[in-house]
């Protein structure tokens, strides 16, 4: 995965292979598949300076990378399950 940047002050609408399109606001950022970055309209909008891509030369993480935290747990989002044994069934 490669990262682009809009380096305009303008929200840009970036053409992606596949009649696909990437949102971008001013001065965001998002990430498009490494064969992307060899369509014709991103690389005139690099050469134009409205957009960076990152990543050229370098692998990123992939989505397992951040599922130990310092402590060497496995890290969990959104809220502990409560404690509270609720009663079930008929009554």
């Amino acid at each position: 995965m490669k990262t682009i940047t809009n380096k305009s002050h303008k929200p840009l609408k970036v053409p992606l292979p596949g009649g696909k399109f990437l949102h971008l606001g001013p001065l965001k950022s998002g990430q498009i598949a490494d064969g992307a970055v060899d369509a014709p309209a991103l690389k005139r909008l690099v050469k134009s300076g409205e957009i960076e891509i990152a990543g050229e030369g370098t692998e990123t993480a992939g989505a397992g990378a951040h599922e130990k935290s310092a402590s060497g747990k496995t890290a969990r989002s959104g809220h502990a399950p409560t404690k509270v044994v609720r009663p079930q069934g008929d009554r």
